[in-house]
């Protein structure tokens, strides 16, 4: 139930034959205000007043708490009796404008999911413009997935081979649209399978239990039983990890048995020396020739095959610019050389955004374009952040930020602040998150110093618990004791987060000192590749947060070598003159 009055919105939700306020139905009041503030078009202006109402409780609340910068109350908490007065000091309150009520009722509610929300009500078949603001970012969304699938359709139909790269701003929604695609073949809209696959093992794990616990606890409520066993066969058909779908391949001499791949960070696929590296230790396959891009694509073209006889398929490629933070990967030029020098009889579909030189992929591209069909398509690149909804230039401004344009991000995004403490960091981070929003504390996979501070990256945590589990299980992320690095957070996002800032990278008079730690002291990284690596990993970590973050610099210690305050010295000053507001 919602009352709306003057310039105030009262969101009431009843606990009827309850007599107890639990944390759960707390959280649930908070998300309803939160969602109404973030989300509901009529509302964005509003005061919210949270009401929680326990029909049967003994004790009320007698006031309001005050509001957070965002006109947001704290739920306020009362019994029966307690309703008519908690509205009357509502109603007391001056308003400065009038909302219409029919209007307010009838104005748009524009969702931001995360990922996992997004997945979840894909795989139980809701649309991707159905869960999805109903704004620019939202629309290039479902135009971008309907472009793909009409590539998919005329392959199909014309017995064609078809590669499609999706490109996209940290956040935009690229995954979205795999999972969308993925999950078309449930509504019919491809005659064949199509499946997501991924070599980012955290997100798949993540993305899969997820799925499993949503499907179990829906068909709970319908008033029926599945356990997590048989749930999960279907899902493990649907989201793959694409390294087990290699493995099948090298197993397999035939076709796959889908005809349309989605590859998830497709710029991630290992290169030549990595992929033959791997294959003489893990496999015993010495002398493999192939990289996995090119791998990939020839297990692809194996159609037509015995049983199906169909020749047709499909590879989408969701590519990240600035994303690659391992040894051997590729990068996306690698697909793009593969079908120059090996399938020339692939199409090829691309955003123009894919020779912008993020991607670096201008050679490549051109290349291609001499030995096969290479179609641009506006439509497949997704420019909109949508992961944080409370600034959609976040990306940008982590952009300008690591490529040192200080005058264009001077004060470009206010949702980030810093602290040379990090018990302040905390405080800070749980103080700003309300209801069920999640956050967490992250460090770059090089940050060997932050042990001081108790943060050690060498702990390796279980990405399942850590994004998935409840607020009281030590695991989580909320307890904030485990960092997760660029690799288990890569493709997921919290709420707030607070990204730790090590020695690794240090930015100097002279732009940005790139470091790793070995044995007792910090060595000079000198390859582009690596330092492009650690870059990336901090691009990354900045960009995981959908409403805010908080950024931890150490004063380092004097005493210490391996910690000399003029490793963070220069960080923090760099950071204080783009305008980040100290805590």
């Amino acid at each position: 139930m919602v009352v709306v009055f003057g310039q105030h919105v009262i969101p009431i939700e009843f606990k009827v034959d309850q007599n107890q306020y639990t944390g759960h139905d707390i959280d649930q009041s908070w998300d309803y205000a939160l969602d109404l503030k973030n989300f509901h078009r009529g509302s964005h202006k509003a005061d919210i007043w949270p009401l929680l109402v326990a029909t049967e409780a003994k004790e009320s609340n007698t006031s309001w708490q005050p509001a957070a910068p965002d006109s947001v109350r704290p739920p306020r908490r009362v019994n029966a009796s307690g309703v008519f007065e908690a509205l009357q000091d509502v109603f007391r309150v001056p308003s400065q404008f009038g909302l219409d009520g029919v209007a307010w009722s009838s104005a748009p509610y524009e969702p931001t999911p995360t990922i996992i929300q997004a997945a979840q009500a894909l795989y139980s078949k809701h649309t991707v413009q159905a869960i999805a603001r109903n704004d620019a970012g939202a629309q290039n969304l479902h135009v971008t997935s309907r472009r793909v699938e009409e590539v998919a359709r005329q392959a199909e139909e014309k017995n064609l081979k078809a590669i499609v790269f999706v490109t996209g701003v940290p956040g935009a929604g690229k995954t979205l649209v795999g999972l969308d695609i993925a999950t078309a073949k449930r509504d019919e809209t491809l005659s064949s399978h199509a499946v997501f696959l991924s070599g980012n093992g955290p997100l798949v794990a993540v993305l899969t239990e997820s799925l499993v616990r949503d499907e179990v606890a829906r068909r709970k409520r319908a008033g029926t039983r599945k356990s997590k066993v048989e749930a999960r066969q279907p899902i493990k058909k649907f989201i793959q990890n694409v390294h087990h779908f290699r493995d099948d391949g090298i197993r397999d001499p035939g076709a796959p048995h889908d005809h349309v791949v989605i590859f998830d960070e497709a710029q991630r696929a290992w290169d030549l020396q990595q992929t033959a590296n791997f294959m003489k230790r893990r496999k015993r396959l010495p002398g493999f020739s192939q990289s996995e891009p090119e791998f990939l694509i020839s297990y692809m073209d194996r159609h037509p095959d015995v049983v199906n006889g169909f020749p047709w398929a499909v590879i989408v490629c969701l590519v990240g610019g600035g994303q690659e933070i391992n040894t051997g990967e590729a990068g996306i030029g690698a697909w793009l050389d593969a079908i120059s020098k090996h399938f020339p009889h692939w199409h090829v579909y691309i955003s123009p955004s894919l020779g912008s030189s993020e991607y670096r992929a201008t050679e490549a591209i051109a290349t291609a374009k001499t030995v096969t069909v290479v179609n641009e398509a506006p439509e497949l690149h997704l420019a909109v952040s949508m992961r944080s909804f409370r600034s959609e230039r976040l990306s940008d401004f982590v952009r300008l930020v690591l490529d040192c344009e200080e005058s264009a991000a001077f004060e470009l995004f206010k949702e980030l602040v810093m602290t040379r403490n990090l018990d302040t960091a905390r405080a800070w981070i749980r103080s700003q998150a309300r209801g069920t929003q999640q956050f967490g504390l992250l460090a770059s996979s090089s940050a060997h110093r932050l042990k001081p501070h108790a943060v050690d990256i060498r702990i390796d945590i279980n990405p399942v618990h850590w994004f998935l589990g409840e607020k009281t299980d030590t695991r989580s992320s909320y307890y904030l004791e485990d960092a997760a690095t660029e690799f288990q957070v890569q493709g997921l996002e919290l709420d707030w987060s607070i990204v730790a800032w090590d020695a690794d990278l240090r930015r100097t008079t002279t732009g940005w000192s790139f470091n790793e730690f070995r044995g007792s002291k910090w060595n000079r990284i000198n390859k582009p590749e690596r330092q492009r690596y650690l870059m990336n990993a901090y691009r990354v970590l900045l960009t995981r947060a959908r409403q805010g973050s908080v950024v931890f610099v150490p004063k380092g210690d004097s005493e210490d070598d391996t910690r000399r305050p003029a490793f963070y010295e220069g960080t923090y000053e760099y950071l204080r003159r783009l305008g980040v507001a100290e805590i």
